[in-house]
């Protein structure tokens, strides 16, 4: 069984993370609000042209990058929603 899921985390790491590639993207008009996920259901329907539509490319392996990007979405979802409506946060730093 831990082998069974090391590999199920090995092939998320490896297939790379919808959510994680589309919050850096910054192309105008690709949608903000549950962006990896939809990006994942996009690849999966066999869309041509995620790049454009998205400003990131899609993972190799979207069905299972869909779980891990829907939690992620889920917990970015006031951030993305605040981002969607215009809202501006001004952070700056880091670590």
């Amino acid at each position: 069984m831990k082998r069974l899921l090391g590999v199920m985390v090995l092939c998320l790491i490896a297939s790379g993370c919808a959510s994680v590639r589309t919050l850096d993207a910054a192309k105008p008009g690709a949608p903000v609000v549950y962006a990896g996920t939809r990006l994942d259901l996009y690849a999966m329907q066999g869309g041509c042209c995620a790049m454009d539509r998205f400003g990131a490319q899609a993972p190799k392996y979207p069905g299972w990058d869909l779980p891990g990007s829907a939690l992620l979405d889920t917990l970015l979802l006031p951030l993305s929603v605040l981002t969607a409506l215009g809202v501006g946060f001004q952070a700056t730093g880091g670590l």
